[in-house]
């Protein structure tokens, strides 16, 4: 227990009703938050002799100072929970890593309604369809609908000012609403009930109305409307009959969980109108010392509470792990979604296959995960000794990037133990330098990054230099000026340069902070090889990306006298 925290005297002034606490090391810093039905009892447990696990006792030992906000129902106190949690982002809670909002498919409202992914808050008037799991389930459904219900999906500034069909419509995969005349308003309104059809899950109608429309064309004796319609029908079967279909109606989430050398992997499995439209893994960040309970209590929690006006709510949530505070999950959420959700951990039939499947899928991505982390430890080890350093915790990497020498570009890109955090990533727009000059650009970034205050933990063990001697030296001279209250000389500086000729990875040289070259064993240099290259190849396509962006900026000037074949830096 905590010398410095009084917790008898603090115990006095607590109340007994449900609230939320935050508890605070010496530094001010928000160590843990939690909830409780009786904010005395529960916080009375923190203080008993007999503590329930290490990670407890790390956690009491850190506490300085604990705020307490009282609230009037336990429903309450666990929204503010999980809204607290994301704004500390505690080292002491589980926490869910990656909480960005779901995409959907949006139809839009409009006189002729467009098809369009969507994601975050839902202000514009139409229909949504979803959630899908990511980018790449939305952008493949949309590809499919254009080539068997061909409405447009173009931006409503593009379909405004057009005077002629687009190139979607030569290729048949637009009706071309943009201009009069080419379809008639009923319709594109006959392919937009299709499309609403379709993403509600309701097949059997769009084939019944389908296959009515070509017999009929059938009997006008319009047979090439007939086979269009027919190719149409085709097509809806040939999707149907690859999608995992259930009850009809069933609209729900399934939750797998699997845990193992202090990971965990939490599955979910999306199930919307009985079709599977895709499912995620997600790896929150667990303290030492945590129960898998308290994994998934917090992980459903945070799930769907943080950011849920974000997220459509399914109708059920099936669990292969109890709930202590299951009841109050449900009634949260039902108080969210205004309508009643159930939660459910002993489902049966086929919400017990889908269950099954879903803790299947997460074992198999937890024992991936930890494939990749054991080789990415490996690697970082043996780096380590090669530099002669007692472990790497953090490594950023920098690297520079122009397009003819101009819109230079620098990225950092930061790695821990576990592989890339692509969070912390960085990209910076380099100006008020020659046009071309890698050196003072490097020298630009790295007192941008270091020359301010920075967390103890944020501290690099190894600063990569994707550059040579020259920039080496530039961040060597940047370092030796920098002023700041941390310790400017824990960062080992290190350059990675190609080889003279054009050879294999493992001929590049590596430089140290002396400019010198590195030698070791050949069995690690090959490790450490593998583990640069790795981060170096991250580098460039971090800074390729927002050279290629910014690449559409390039005044209109300097295209005009590329397309001639004329030299730039002549020119201008």
């Amino acid at each position: 227990m905590s010398e410095i925290f009084d917790a008898k005297a603090f115990l006095k002034t607590v109340t007994s009703q449900p609230g939320v606490y935050r508890m605070y090391d010496a530094g001010g810093t928000v160590i843990y938050v939690g909830k409780a039905k009786d904010l005395k009892k529960r916080l009375s447990s923190y203080f008993r002799s007999n503590l329930a696990s290490r990670k407890t006792e790390a956690l009491v030992a850190q506490i300085q100072h604990i705020d307490v906000t009282v609230t009037h129902t336990e429903t309450e106190a666990l929204l503010l929970e999980h809204n607290y949690i994301k704004l500390y982002q505690p080292r002491y809670n589980v926490l869910l890593r990656d909480d960005k909002s779901y995409p959907f498919i949006f139809l839009s409202g409009d006189t002729h309604p467009r098809l369009a992914m969507h994601r975050g808050a839902k202000h514009a008037k139409g229909e949504y369809f979803g959630p899908f799991p990511n980018g790449y389930a939305v952008r493949e459904t949309l590809a499919l609908l254009q080539k068997i219900f061909p409405i447009r999906q173009c931006e409503n500034s593009v379909y405004r000012n057009r005077s002629r069909p687009c190139l979607q419509y030569q290729i048949g995969r637009c009706l071309g609403p943009c201009v009069a005349g080419l379809v008639s308003e009923e319709e594109y309104t006959q392919q937009v009930e299709y499309v609403r059809l379709f993403l509600s899950g309701k097949d059997d109608q769009v084939l019944t109305q389908l296959i009515a429309r070509m017999e009929k064309a059938s009997q006008d004796l319009a047979f090439e409307e007939a086979a269009r319609i027919r190719d149409q029908i085709q097509a809806v079967r040939r999707v149907t009959e690859k999608q995992f279909v259930s009850n009809a109606g069933d609209d729900l989430d399934v939750i797998g969980v699997a845990f193992d050398a202090g990971m965990a992997c939490v599955h979910v499995l999306f199930i919307r109108q009985g079709k599977v439209l895709g499912s995620r893994s997600y790896f929150p960040k667990v303290p030492g010392g945590t129960e898998l309970g308290e994994v998934v209590e917090t992980f459903v929690g945070q799930f769907y509470l943080q950011g849920s006006q974000m997220r459509t709510l399914p109708g059920e949530i099936l669990l292969d792990f109890n709930l202590s505070d299951k009841t109050l999950l449900a009634d949260s959420l039902s108080e969210l979604a205004g309508r009643r959700i159930h939660v459910q951990t002993k489902p049966r039939g086929d919400r017990a296959r889908y269950l099954k499947l879903a803790r299947t899928n997460a074992a198999t991505a937890l024992i991936t995960k930890l494939s990749q982390q054991s080789t990415i430890t490996q690697r970082l080890t043996a780096l380590a000794a090669v530099l002669k350093l007692p472990a790497i915790k953090r490594m950023e990497c920098f690297d520079i990037s122009h397009t003819m020498g101009e819109q230079t570009v620098a990225s950092c890109v930061v790695f821990d133990a576990n592989g890339p955090l692509r969070a912390e990533y960085r990209r910076y727009n380099i100006a008020g330098i020659t046009p071309g000059d890698d050196y003072a650009a490097m020298n630009q970034v790295l007192r941008r990054r270091y020359g301010k205050a920075i967390e103890e933990s944020k501290i690099p063990d190894v600063i990569l230099i994707d550059g040579g001697k020259g920039q080496l030296a530039q961040a060597k001279a940047v370092f030796a000026e920098l002023d700041v209250p941390w310790d400017k000389h824990r960062p080992l500086l290190l350059g990675v340069a190609k080889a003279r000729t054009e050879r294999p990875v493992w001929k590049h040289s590596f430089l140290n902070r002396k400019a010198r070259g590195l030698a070791c064993r050949r069995t690690r240099r090959r490790c450490m090889l593998f583990s640069i290259f790795a981060m170096s190849r991250t580098i460039m396509r971090s800074a390729g990306t927002v050279k290629n962006a910014r690449r559409l900026k390039i005044p209109v000037r300097w295209k005009l006298l590329k397309a001639l074949g004329l030299n730039v830096a002549r020119c201008c």
